[in-house]
């Protein structure tokens, strides 16, 4: 009896351990605790958000026809539809499509999805972005890593970006383009241009084409330096006798320029710069070096007029730029040449005197 009593004892007792005598060493690596308190309940926190949308969209899961009416009726205002839309040019052609607001304005009228832009790091002078678009309901997921540098470029070069407002507005600006294609991945095509074809019909039925509107437009295109002139160039026509459907191209081009898709320099003729902006005009020594240069590039005519050969002589400002005037008037014909000679000998005795 007492053999038995040993036997089950034995049975009963626990094995001993394999790790230096641990108690927690066995134990499921599941239920071991971790050492960031923090990281595991944001964590759960994280599933259990994940787990309670796709809950409810399988309990509750969209209609299609009238998430696509909702889209559409969206774009029957004015203010969606003016900046739903724009357009950049490419290989000499116009290209169109959704902008980011109406891609936005899908999306929450479609149901079930998340969608949004978030910086996961900042190092080295650039920040590591993901923009992602989430269809909680059909589980499609479309989702783009970039990088951003904090710098910003121009016609002079680039510099670097210091203020943290410049920064983030760098990178809203550049997540916002990645977002628009995350979301219309996600949304069926078809829908996405019913409601194109919805916002151009709703920005022709209510182009403003009143003093007071084209006044707001021309004031709008000046934030980026176009004129009311480059405007009616463009449009081969008075401002004043715009169409309604210039107003609408217009206003493409407005939410191109505003979402950084295009530049100015593309829709609109840049005036011409001056050759050298610190001499427009050549005079003095100037006219009379150019002049020289050009010498022998034209056999039938002069290269430099007499006009040009006397106000070299009247402007020279020293002995060695009214010689080089003077080496000018042999150029000129017999008849010009007296006159010139004669004002030549006065500026000398000016100099000389």
């Amino acid at each position: 009896m007492n053999a038995a009593l040993e036997e089950q004892n034995t049975a009963l007792a626990p094995a001993p351990s394999r790790n230096n005598g641990n108690p927690f060493a066995d134990a499921p690596i599941a239920a071991r605790p971790s050492n960031n308190a923090i990281a595991d309940t944001s964590q759960a926190r994280e599933i259990a958000e994940v787990q309670a949308a796709m809950v409810i969209a399988q309990r509750f899961p969209r209609d299609p026809i009238t998430a696509t009416d909702r889209i559409l009726r969206a774009c029957t205002r004015p203010t969606l539809a003016e900046g739903a839309l724009y357009s950049y040019s490419r290989g000499g052609q116009e290209i169109t499509g959704p902008s980011i607001r109406l891609a936005e304005a899908a999306a929450q009228a479609w149901g079930n999805m998340q969608f949004g832009i978030r910086e996961l790091e900042q190092r080295n002078g650039a920040s590591t972005v993901e923009a992602f678009a989430w269809d909680v309901e059909t589980n499609t997921r479309q989702a783009k890593v970039f990088q951003v540098e904090h710098k910003r470029h121009t016609r002079k070069g680039a510099y670097k970006l210091e203020d943290p407002r410049d920064i983030y507005e760098m990178v809203a600006n550049q997540g916002a383009r990645r977002l628009r294609s995350c979301i219309l991945g996600v949304i069926p095509g078809d829908v996405i241009e019913a409601a194109v074809r919805q916002c151009e019909e709703t920005l022709h039925a209510n182009a403003d084409t009143s003093a007071d509107g084209l006044k707001k437009l021309v004031a709008a295109f000046e934030k980026f330096g176009v004129t009311r002139e480059q405007i009616e160039k463009r449009i081969q026509c008075r401002l004043d006798a715009i169409r309604p459907a210039q107003v609408v191209q217009l206003k493409k081009v407005y939410a191109s320029l505003r979402d950084g898709m295009s530049a100015p320099a593309d829709w609109f003729d840049q005036p011409e710069q001056p050759a050298d902006t610190e001499a427009p005009q050549r005079t003095g020594n100037e006219a009379a070096k150019a002049a020289m240069k050009a010498r022998g590039s034209k056999k039938d005519e002069p290269a430099v007029s007499a006009k040009e050969v006397h106000e070299a002589l009247t402007t020279a400002k020293d002995r060695d730029a009214l010689n080089v005037a003077a080496d000018l008037i042999r150029m000129l014909p017999e008849a010009d040449q007296e006159p010139l000679a004669k004002l030549y000998e006065q500026r000398a005795k000016e100099f000389d005197a």
